[in-house]
């Protein structure tokens, strides 16, 4: 069923897709994704779901403490949400979408 050809052809490939999962691993530290709150609140992450920036507008200072660090988490969630979704998407394109719905850890 399987010849010797056919498996290194398998592996071949199989590592070809290793090398260009890698590449876009890397590429996700350049992936930037910035989300807003009522133009209050605004951040920045990248691909790899590091946060990257933190704005705070003087006009959220003066919200009360509650409601600044529920605009600051819901904000964070968006940004951190955006960047998985593409992170996944990226890989789904390089995997042939062979990942399909399976979430990979960090990402």
């Amino acid at each position: 069923m399987f010849s010797k050809s056919n498996m290194t052809k398998m592996l071949k490939q199989a590592q070809e897709m290793q090398t260009r999962m890698a590449e876009v691993q890397e590429g996700l530290n350049d992936l930037t994704i910035e989300e807003s709150s009522q133009n209050l609140v605004k951040v920045s992450v990248n691909g790899k779901m590091d946060v990257l920036d933190i704005e705070i507008s003087d006009d959220a200072m003066e919200q009360e403490k509650d409601v600044l660090e529920d605009l600051l988490i819901t904000t964070l969630n968006k940004a951190l949400r955006k960047a998985q979704d593409e992170a996944q998407d990226r890989m789904n394109a390089v995997s042939g979408n062979m990942l399909g719905e399976m979430k990979l850890p960090g990402m």
